[in-house]
């Protein structure tokens, strides 16, 4: 390993310096980093904002404009062919401090050839926060980049929700009117509506937007681990515990947390997390010093809250506590004024990303997609015109660009139009899920990429349709 100090240098010419008015922005999951960089540049007059990954960058973008310089901690769960990707989809032009392991590694020299990224090695763990305070003081101090550009959305777009139907509109009033405030907020809706947009969008408008967002996505962690993730735990607390962690409570701290399916957490937890909120502490797994919490708490569920307490799935007293502020997400089918605008926004974005000159989708194509059902929702729609951005030979996408993907929705318009009139929505998608579950004969992972919609959205409603205490039993074909 090099030692601390070792660097790339970028291939640009370094600005000259501007002490005051500058805009850094910290990607960092652990928020060591990202706390250092912000006391070292305080003093020079540097305005510091957070992403608690490289997810939220886009947002945190719209939200204060692009920074002057980013700082992107470079884990080893992260290479540098990702942040060089995530950097490239955001449009970032400025200046990238990369601290990372290994100056030798490929992904990180891939990093350093995007002319604007300086990589160092990380400092060892005894001495990290001084050195970051020292190496973000004198980096942020010789060289700054230009002028940030402002935010100029050229879509109707909240937050980098994208639309201006009713339905949305309804929902921008709502978030604007809980984001001001301190309320617990539950967010309910289909898989792909959008759900954690709106939970970044009530982060970015409320006061703690300079804080960290941080995100637990239940569905994604072992049951074992859910509790040291939670509320972190002490070295040597359990087999494996090696050294000392942080849970999401003590990370968002003074910010704002986002739990995802929290509908999925398994009683004894929803208990622990109960406590926490109430308390406003919590107890490290091992530990025995109760730790304050100061967070926003933002959740969000593809089920019924309401209806998983009635089947005793989820407590009670726990969904007074979360749900002081419900929104309730449209899915596509229900807005589908949107979809033209949603259209072009993914296209302009592909576009970029794919360096394909694309300018439209044809009429025709267009009004086929606007009558789809859509069971994935936006992610879905934003999938299918991925691929076709990618296959395109055109700047115009066709009709046979977008319907040709294996029969996809040749399939799936058949598929429906086999439903009797006035069977309600949620059967007519059991029962086409199902149908071509057979037609994989039960494979998951193809069945999900025929219909478009992640693997976890078809694990969600295959579980809430045994959930369900009156399934069709024509629906399990």
């Amino acid at each position: 390993m090099q030692p601390y100090g070792a660097r790339i240098a970028p291939a640009m010419e370094p600005y000259g310096a501007r002490r005051r008015g500058m805009l850094v922005t910290v990607a960092d999951e652990t928020l060591l980093i990202a706390q250092a960089v912000d006391q070292a540049l305080q003093p020079i007059g540097a305005k510091t904002t957070f992403a608690g990954s490289l997810q939220e960058l886009s947002l945190v973008f719209a939200a204060n404009g692009q920074p002057d310089l980013l700082v992107i901690n470079v884990t080893g769960e992260i290479t540098g062919y990702e942040v060089a990707a995530r950097i490239q989809r955001c449009g970032y032009r400025g200046r990238v401090l990369a601290l990372v392991q290994d100056l030798a590694d490929p992904g990180v020299r891939h990093l350093a050839e995007l002319r604007q990224a300086e990589c160092v090695v990380r400092p060892s763990s005894a001495n990290l926060v001084e050195e970051i305070r020292r190496l973000a003081l004198s980096y942020a101090t010789a060289q700054a980049a230009p002028p940030s550009p402002t935010f100029e959305p050229t879509l109707p777009a909240f937050h980098g929700i994208v639309g201006r139907s009713a339905k949305l509109q309804e929902i921008f009033s709502r978030i604007e009117k809980v984001a001001s405030g301190d309320a617990n907020v539950c967010i309910c809706g289909e898989s792909g509506t959008g759900k954690e947009l709106v939970a970044r969008a009530i982060h970015y408008a409320s006061p703690r937007r300079d804080r960290p967002l941080i995100t637990l996505d239940c569905t994604t962690i072992p049951e074992g681990l859910m509790e040291s993730h939670l509320l972190g735990h002490v070295k040597g607390s359990f087999t494996g515990a090696v050294e000392h962690r942080e849970g999401v409570f003590s990370l968002a701290h003074t910010g704002t947390l986002f739990i995802d399916e929290l509908c999925e957490l398994k009683p004894a937890l929803q208990g622990k997390l109960l406590r926490v909120i109430q308390n406003g502490e919590f107890v490290r797994v091992g530990g025995t010093k109760p730790i304050s919490t100061d967070v926003r708490l933002i959740t969000a569920t593809n089920k019924d809250p309401k209806r998983q307490v009635e089947l005793g799935a989820f407590r009670q007293d726990l969904y007074y506590r979360i749900a002081v502020f419900m929104i309730n997400m449209p899915p596509l089918r229900e807005r589908r004024e949107d979809i033209p605008l949603l259209v072009e926004h993914f296209l302009a974005k592909f576009s970029r990303v794919y360096n394909k000159p694309l300018t439209s989708v044809d009429s025709l194509a267009l009004r086929r997609l606007m009558a789809l059902p859509w069971p994935g929702n936006v992610r879905q729609l934003e999938n299918m015109l991925e691929q076709a951005t990618v296959l395109a030979d055109t700047d115009i996408l066709t009709e046979h660009d977008l319907f040709t993907q294996e029969g996809l929705v040749d399939a799936s318009l058949s598929a429906a139009a086999t439903y009797e009139p006035g069977l309600p929505l949620r059967e007519v998608e059991r029962r086409h899920i199902m149908r071509t579950l057979q037609k994989v004969r039960g494979n998951r992972t193809e069945a999900a990429r025929l219909l478009r919609i992640s693997l976890r959205g078809l694990q969600y409603k295959l579980k809430d349709y045994v959930a369900d205490p009156n399934p069709s039993h024509e629906a399990l074909i």
